[in-house]
């Protein structure tokens, strides 16, 4: 569930950033190229969390905190500064025209991985989550 929610999103925001960039890009350009990097950091989650083994489990890991990292981040920008983003972008005001899922989904995702990860998992043992997604 948590790998289709990733695939929606990462398209949800490809096609918006796709649409800005396309159209429009000369009147938001912060915010769009905000809209693509988020679509690469859910296309990274979606494959890295499809996947299993240790590789896949640490880019699944760090697309994660990176993005929690940009939805705290442009949240609280886009909120106090509400003039340095013109259009809003998937991760402004804490992804609220995408019903806060943006905030909560990382959150989701860093739990889950935590729950899945082999105890004690070091690099001699594999680490990270068991081989066929765990």
């Amino acid at each position: 569930m948590l790998v289709a929610v990733y695939a929606i999103f990462a398209l949800a925001a490809g096609a918006r950033a796709g649409v800005q960039i396309g159209t429009r890009f000369s009147d938001a350009p912060v915010a769009y190229a905000l809209s693509a990097f988020a679509a690469v950091v859910y296309v990274l989650a979606t494959a890295a969390l499809a996947r299993g083994g240790r590789t896949s489990f640490r880019v699944a890991v760090a697309a994660c905190t990176v993005e929690l990292a940009g939805v705290l981040v442009v949240g609280t920008l886009s909120v106090v500064d509400a003039a340095a983003f013109p259009d809003e972008t998937v991760w402004s005001g804490f992804g609220r025209g995408y019903g806060f899922v943006p905030l909560v989904l990382p959150v989701v995702g860093l739990l889950w991985l935590r729950r899945t990860a082999r105890t004690g998992g070091g690099p001699r043992t594999g680490g990270g989550r068991p081989v066929g997604g765990g």
